[in-house]
């Protein structure tokens, strides 16, 4: 009996170690097929294994952040990126230079005498000096740029190479020419980078300081009262934010926006959707700047330059938040935050796509100064920016308790900027509907047509000669019984009803118009629906519409908007519900005529700038105050002031005002030749001959003399035949 258990027993051992050297065997195989999955060699060089990082990780290849699961690390050049980015990331620098190593050890040929001469040879040979890299960052997008293979040539380099030379070497030789311009790039994005941060850096020396009250000397602190100590550190604070605001509006500029045009030379349209009104944003943002760092300078006790006390700030307030100043404000702000979405959006997708905008972003991001000053970073601040003014005026205001004229003035200024914000707001409210309706038009079946009441045929291109108040989904209660989902949208004189279908919107076929006029429109409720209104249109016979909202509260925006457009719906003999070609023509001529206008002024405005600044080199002197470009175009002969008249008179009366510009030349002399001719006060015309008139506006103009004529002509028969009715 012993014998059996003995046997048992170490059949079970045995079994039991079995069992372990096969538990042994499947774990170093298991390991074995881990480390050879997760060591992948690619065609470009790099070793990678799977890595476990942080959250804050980014990938060098697409600077995006990296998960745990999905993160690949290079041990050779220390490079971490997702998974999916293997294939996209450069060649492997480091195991290039084992390969070159590698060969040159294979050919084995002595190669001193040819490496000390490399050595002698000056190093401007192969990297371009600072003078070089400078020039290359002052020329401009359209000028032609040095190429390497025309400056600089292998034999240049290292002198004749014969055809015995190794392989090794001449592999060596044919990769540096051929990074020379990409490294040639990245030293002047860095200088570029170096170079705004430098200028940037020097305007904000005499704030280093939290506050006034710590800026200040101790014993200078103590001979004011704490309401003017209070003031002092909010206008220093205003001072201090408005000096950071303009730096970011600096590196938005100098780093960003002049590397993007020169280093990556991307279009100056796709430049100017990034940041728009930039450099009318920088011009408002300079003169204030300047002025409240003067009224500081005047402000310095007699041997110091550090302490002051700022007794006065409402005069320069109110002149910033009022008159020209103020209008310019609320055009560029308006413009600049309703393409906020827009251009982060567009840096998102070049950030995705574009290999060197990403090594862009990153060269420029190493600065001490940009690492909290990003693209988006950058564009939200300035959004930001106006919204900060009240806080700080009221904050003046309630410490400014001493002076009641400069309360007065501060109070004046906390007004006015109050009312800018609000228009401002509707301004914005007014663009992002225009973009909005411009969507929903471009989204619009180009053969959809909706019949109107009066037999007329309502096409696409209606919708964008009217304004776009309000835009929703209702419900439209069909002869059935059942709802259907309609996008409705209520515009200055009509409301239209659209249908989504296959990702594009079709006016839906219904018993009734999809195209209603506002015109006498009675908005009632429904009995016992919280949620249902009826509009009952003014036609014979009259028509009534069932719409239900997604809430009560829903339904009452509604029909408090549908009301007061009703009230302040023009009459058809002003706005037509059909516009005729005739009409549409015109108003397309008069629109293309406004668009070229406005390009003509934008080209005058930065020819006036670029006067202003040859001025201001000539003379020698700096100055503050922006100079009175008025007077810097006076012309000595006797026949510009006498066009100047004509042209402000022609501009009084004509209904149709065209567009007078002046072409300076160097001399500041006006060529202006103008011909008036006025018939009646619809037709009252101004022309200008310019020399930078483009052929196409001129062809143009001619063609809208040709519409106006006709009219004129049909008026004047209509007129000669009521008459001859009237005497018959």
């Amino acid at each position: 009996m012993s014998r059996v258990t003995n046997l048992s027993k170490l059949r079970q051992e045995r079994m039991r170690e079995i069992n372990l050297r096969n538990k042994e065997r499947e774990r170093m195989r298991e390991r074995e097929k881990a480390a050879r999955e997760s060591v992948v060699l690619k065609p470009n060089g790099h070793l990678f294994t799977s890595l476990t990082v942080s959250g804050t990780t980014l990938c060098s290849a697409c600077n995006k952040s990296i998960t745990a699961k999905e993160a690949l690390c290079c041990p050779t050049c220390s490079a971490t990126i997702h998974n999916r980015c293997r294939d996209t990331l450069p060649n492997c620098a480091k195991m290039k230079q084992r390969q070159q190593k590698t060969a040159l050890m294979k050919n084995n040929v002595p190669l001193r005498a040819k490496t000390q001469g490399m050595r002698e040879r000056p190093t401007s040979a192969i990297y371009p000096s600072e003078s070089f890299r400078q020039s290359l960052l002052r020329s401009r997008r359209g000028r032609s740029h040095l190429s390497l293979s025309k400056s600089v040539s292998t034999n240049n380099i290292v002198g004749s190479l014969n055809d015995d030379a190794p392989l090794g070497l001449r592999r060596i030789l044919s990769q540096s020419t051929d990074s020379l311009s990409f490294r040639n790039r990245t030293m002047s994005m860095e200088s570029l980078n170096d170079d705004g941060i430098a200028n940037i850096q020097l305007e904000g020396q005499d704030f280093k300081a939290d506050s006034w009250s710590m800026a200040v000397d101790s014993s200078y602190l103590q001979t004011h009262r704490k309401n003017v100590i209070k003031r002092q550190d909010v206008i220093y604070e205003l001072i201090h934010t408005e000096l950071h605001h303009m730096q970011t509006l600096q590196i938005m500029e100098r780093v960003f926006r002049q590397g993007m045009l020169e280093e990556l030379q991307l279009e100056p349209s796709t430049v100017h959707a990034m940041f728009p009104c930039l450099d009318q944003l920088i011009k408002i943002h300079s003169q204030f700047l300047a002025q409240l760092l003067l009224r500081r300078k005047n402000s310095l006790q007699p041997g110091s330059n550090h302490n002051y006390t700022i007794h006065q700030l409402g005069d320069i307030l109110v002149e910033q938040f009022s008159g020209q100043s103020a209008d310019d404000m609320q055009k560029t702000y308006a413009e600049f935050c309703s393409r906020h979405l827009k251009a982060v959006k567009l840096y998102k997708e070049l950030l995705a796509k574009d290999k060197k905008f990403q090594f862009f972003i990153r060269q420029v991001s190493r600065g001490p100064l940009l690492r909290c000053h990003g693209v988006q970073e950058c564009i939200l601040l300035v959004t930001q920016r106006m919204f900060k003014y009240p806080a700080l005026i009221q904050r003046i205001l309630d410490n400014t308790t001493d002076d009641e004229e400069e309360a007065s003035s501060v109070a004046q200024a906390l007004l006015m900027i109050r009312e800018l914000l609000s228009s401002i707001d509707q301004q914005m409210d007014d663009l992002e509907k225009t973009q909005r309706l411009q969507e929903i038009h471009a989204k619009l079946d180009p053969r959809a047509e909706a019949i109107v009441r009066d037999g007329g045929i309502f096409k696409a291109g209606e919708l964008l000669r009217r304004r776009l108040i309000r835009e929703g989904t209702l419900f439209w209660k069909t002869p059935g019984s059942r709802l259907k989902d309609i996008q409705v949208l209520l515009m200055s004189d009509i409301l239209v009803f659209l249908q989504e279908k296959d990702q594009r919107c079709i006016f839906p076929s219904m018993d009734k118009p999809p195209v209603l006029s506002l015109q006498n429109l009675i908005v009632r409720d429904i009995a016992n629906q919280e949620r249902g209104m009826y509009l009952i249109s003014d036609s014979t016979p009259p028509e009534m519409y069932e719409f239900y909202a997604a809430s009560k509260d829903d339904k009452n925006i509604w029909i408090r908007h549908v009301q007061h457009a009703v009230s302040k719906c023009p009459s058809r003999e002003e706005f037509p519900l059909i516009e005729s070609e005739h009409k549409a023509h015109l108003r397309r001529l008069k629109a293309d005529l406004q668009h070229k206008d406005q390009e003509m002024l934008e080209l005058l405005q930065e020819r006036v700038t670029l006067f202003c600044e040859l001025a201001e080199v000539t003379s020698g002197q700096e100055s503050l105050q922006p100079p009175i470009t008025r007077y810097l175009f006076r012309a000595d002969t006797p026949q510009a002031p006498r066009a100047e008249k004509l042209l402000l008179d022609a501009t009084s009366e004509g209904n149709y005002p065209r567009f007078i510009l002046a072409c300076f030349t160097c001399e500041g002399e006006y060529l202006i030749q103008l011909n008036k001719k006025i018939n009646n006060y619809r037709e009252a015309k101004a022309y200008s001959v310019l020399s930078a008139v483009s052929k196409e506006s001129v062809l143009r103009w001619k063609e809208f003399d040709e519409l106006i004529n006709k009219e004129n002509e049909s008026e004047s028969r209509t007129d000669t035949a009521s008459t001859e009715d009237h005497c018959k």
